[in-house]
Parts: structure tokens; C-alpha cells; sequence
């Protein structure tokens, strides 16, 4: 197992191997030319996959190759004036396949230095041939021109290299002779001369410029001048047909305004005079409110005033019944005594009526046992004979008056809600009740049932018919 391990960690570390030799990335300023049985390919700027130990790989950069173009001997030129040039070319292998391919064959086994020098040599001697061409003076002035030439006329063979002329610059013109410096002087003479010839030609315009602008400004002053018055003139009529209609628009503007200022007024006015009424119609509400209150106020003290007086009134009648109650209950006692006293007298005359009968028992047994049957009539007829002597003396009458006594000092009973009079007459009975209770209480003798049966003994006999 272990071994078996082994093996397939070889075999997956080879497999890895084997891909990183066979993966390639291709920059984009490198060109790769994969070589292998079934022929070539070329890969820029992306990745690949190769065959390894089968299928070969090499380089070309795509960049910029700068190359300085001199010449190391005088050229002639077209007016047999021998120059240097000095200048830089800068080059670069062509992206497209074909150009890539012509220049692996042409340049894949030699160095960067050899493509150089050998692009040197060819713009170096298509440079020899526009200089022959060209005049000096020419070449000097115009070195774009001159550059560019030597472009055109190189392109073709570098092309056949696989190789393109991005640009070149002319940096220098030199001689032995100074020629270059004289045809510098002859131009500093030269523009001289033509400086002088300007300068007088300058000057001498100056001056005719000069006449004839003051011509043209004399008559420009004067047509300004008449202009200018033509104008103040126009502003003037402009101004016052202005002014005219800012008079008018200004007394239309007042009249408005005036129309304005009176309508606010009035809307003001009237605002003011809505505000005051409706000030004055919250006094008046306030006032309504106000006395209300005051009524409701004044009816309360009044209704206060009339229950104290109410309550003052009854509490006096209550302290006035009281007094009556106590007197009517002090005369009752007093006839409750003068009851006593008759019954005593009675009781002393018949004492004294038995203290004869003794002392003349000599009169008979007859008049005695009468006396005797008499007495024990009267004994047994006392309770009539007590209600007879109450009913025909005034005792009722003046417990009677005793207890409503009170109510004949009272001015006025004012009575609220309903039963009042029942329940006065009520205390009345009740009072008059308490007397006969107390009447009962203090001599034994229920008067209450005495008139009840005396009532009932009347009806009896009125009821009866007569025989």
C-alpha cells in the first residue's frame, strides 16, 4: 500500500512537472515561435501549451529598437557640398505573422546588436542616397522632409526584414568647409537687406498710413461729429418722447397708486370696522356671559340665603315647639296633680262618707249595706267616673292647645317638596300622643283606651234599636 502511494505521488509530481514545462504565457512584447514535426506557430501576448523535449521554443522581442544613424564619412550633396548627418532611427520587428516569421529566419540566431547594426547599414545608405539628392539649404531647413524621405525610401527593405520605421529624427548637419556657417551669414546679410528694405518700406507706408489715416480721421471726425449730433439730436427727441411716456405712465402710476392706496384704505377701514364690531359683539357676549353669572351668582347667595333663613326658621319653630312642648307637658302635669287631688278628695270623702256610715251604724243595716253597694259601685265604675270627669273638664282641650300652641307664634312655614304639611300635622297628633303616654305613665290611667272604649260604648248605643 505504501508503495502503491509512492508511485502515484510520482506519477501526480511528474504530471505537475510535465505542466509546468509544457505551459508557456507569452507577453506582449515577446513574440514565440513553437517549432516541432508538423511544422511552426507563432503565440503573441497569451498563454499556450507545448510539447516538451518535441516541440522548440524561441523568442523575438516586439519592442522599440533604437538605432543611431551617422554617417562616418561627407556625403555630397546634390550641389556637391560635403555634409555629416547625425540622427536616431527608431525601429521594431512587424506584429503580424508573416513579418514575425521573416524576421525569425533572418534574425532568430543572431543577437540584438546584429539587428542593429544591421538596420544601420540600411538606413544608413538610403540616407546617403536622399542626401545626394537634396540641396543644402534644403536639408538644413527642412529636415522632416529630409526624414521622412529616408523613411520612404527604407521602409522597403527593412519590410523585407520583417522590420517597420516607427520614426526618425535628424538631430545634426555638419561640414569641414563652413559652408553651413556661411550660408548662415549670407542669410543674416540677407535679412538684413530685407530688414532695411522692410524697415524703409515700413516706414515709408508709416507715413502715407499716417497721411491718409489722418485724412480718414478728419473726415471720420467730422462725419463722427455730425453723427454725434445727429445722435443728440435723436436722444434728445428719444429722451423727451421718453420722458413724455414716463409722465404718463408716472400719473398713471400715481393715479393707480392713489386708487390702490384708497381701496386699502377702505379694505383697511372696513377690516377695522368688522374688527370693532365684532369686539364690541364679544363685549356684549362677554357681558351676556358676564351677567349671567352674576344672575346665577345672585340667585344661588339668594337661594343660600333663603335655605339659612329657611333652616333659621325652622330651628327656631323646632326651639319654639320645644318650648310649647315643655309648657303644654307642664300644664298636663299640673292637671295630672289636680287629677290626683279629685281622686284623693274622692277617696277622703269616701273615707270620711265610710267613717259616718260607722258612726251612725245605729241608722240600719240596710242603710249601710247601701252605702256599702254604693261605694263598691263607685269603686268598680272608677274608670268611668275618671273619664267622665276628664271628658267634661277641659284637660283634652288644653293638652291639645298646649302642643299646637307653638305653631300660632310662627309667621310664615314655607315647606319644600311633597308630604311636608302631613308630616307637620303628624308631629302635632304625635305630640299630643306623647302627653296621653305621659298622662298614662304617671297616674296609671290610659286615656287613649278610655276614649276608645267611650267612643265605641256611643256608637254601640246608636246602633241598638230602640225598644
Amino acid at each position: 500500500m505504501d508503495t502503491l502511494f509512492i508511485v502515484l505521488g510520482i506519477v501526480v509530481a511528474l504530471l505537475v512537472l510535465l505542466f509546468i514545462m509544457s505551459y508557456v504565457k507569452v507577453r506582449p512584447d515577446k513574440a514565440v515561435i513553437i517549432t516541432g514535426p508538423n511544422g511552426s506557430r507563432i503565440v503573441t501576448g497569451k498563454a499556450t501549451i507545448r510539447i516538451p523535449f518535441i516541440q522548440r521554443i524561441d523568442y523575438l522581442p516586439l519592442d522599440l529598437i533604437q538605432v543611431d544613424i551617422r554617417t562616418s564619412s561627407a556625403v555630397p550633396t546634390n550641389e556637391f557640398i560635403n555634409i555629416f548627418v547625425d540622427g536616431v532611427a527608431n525601429i521594431k520587428i512587424q506584429s503580424d505573422e508573416a513579418s514575425i516569421r521573416l524576421a525569425g529566419e533572418i534574425f532568430l540566431t543572431r543577437s540584438l546588436e546584429d539587428v542593429k547594426q544591421i538596420a544601420k547599414e540600411v538606413l544608413e545608405g538610403n540616407m546617403r542616397e536622399i542626401i545626394g539628392q537634396m540641396k543644402l539649404r534644403e536639408l538644413v531647413q527642412n529636415r522632416d522632409k529630409f526624414a521622412e524621405q529616408v523613411k520612404l525610401s527604407a521602409l522597403a527593405d527593412m519590410k523585407k526584414m520583417g522590420l517597420d520605421i516607427v520614426n526618425i529624427t535628424i538631430q545634426n548637419f555638419a561640414d569641414k568647409n563652413g559652408v553651413i556657417d556661411d550660408l548662415g551669414v549670407d542669410n543674416i546679410a540677407q535679412i538684413r537687406k530685407d530688414a532695411s528694405i522692410a524697415r524703409a518700406n515700413s516706414e515709408k507706408e508709416v507715413e502715407i498710413a499716417t497721411s491718409k489715416a489722418k485724412e480718414l480721421a478728419n473726415d471720420a471726425r467730422i462725419k463722427a461729429e455730425l453723427e454725434i449730433e445727429q445722435q443728440n439730436n435723436s436722444l434728445a427727441l428719444r429722451q423727451a418722447e421718453l420722458k413724455q411716456k414716463a409722465d404718463i405712465a408716472k400719473a398713471t402710476a400715481d393715479a393707480s397708486y392713489e386708487i390702490q392706496y384708497a381701496n386699502e384704505a377702505k379694505t383697511i377701514n372696513i377690516s377695522k370696522q368688522n374688527a370693532e364690531i365684532a369686539r364690541r359683539e364679544k363685549e356684549i357676549e362677554l357681558r351676556s356671559k358676564e351677567v349671567e353669572v352674576e344672575e346665577k351668582t345672585l340667585e344661588a347667595r339668594i337661594k343660600k340665603a333663603a335655605e339659612a333663613e329657611r333652616y333659621a326658621r325652622e330651628q327656631k319653630a323646632e326651639a319654639e315647639l320645644f318650648v310649647r312642648t315643655k309648657e303644654a307637658e307642664a300644664l298636663l302635669a299640673e292637671q295630672e296633680r289636680a287629677a290626683r287631688g279629685l281622686k284623693l278628695q274622692a277617696e277622703a270623702e269616701k273615707f270620711a262618707q265610710e267613717q259616718k256610715a260607722i258612726g251612725i251604724q245605729a241608722v240600719g243595716i240596710a242603710e249601710a249595706e247601701a252605702i256599702e253597694k254604693k261605694a263598691e259601685a263607685m269603686k268598680k265604675m272608677e274608670s268611668a267616673a275618671v273619664l267622665e270627669l276628664v271628658l267634661k273638664s277641659d284637660v283634652l282641650p288644653n293638652i291639645v292647645k298646649a302642643a299646637a300652641e307653638p305653631l300660632t307664634k310662627v309667621d310664615k312655614i314655607v315647606m319644600y317638596g311633597e308630604g311636608n304639611q302631613t308630616k307637620l300635622m303628624g308631629d302635632i297628633v304625635n305630640s299630643s300622643t306623647k302627653v296621653l303616654e305621659s298622662v298614662k305613665e304617671a297616674t296609671g290611667l290610659d286615656l287613649a283606651s278610655l276614649l276608645a272604649g267611650f267612643a265605641t260604648g256611643k256608637l254601640t248605643q246608636k246602633d241598638e234599636p230602640k225598644e
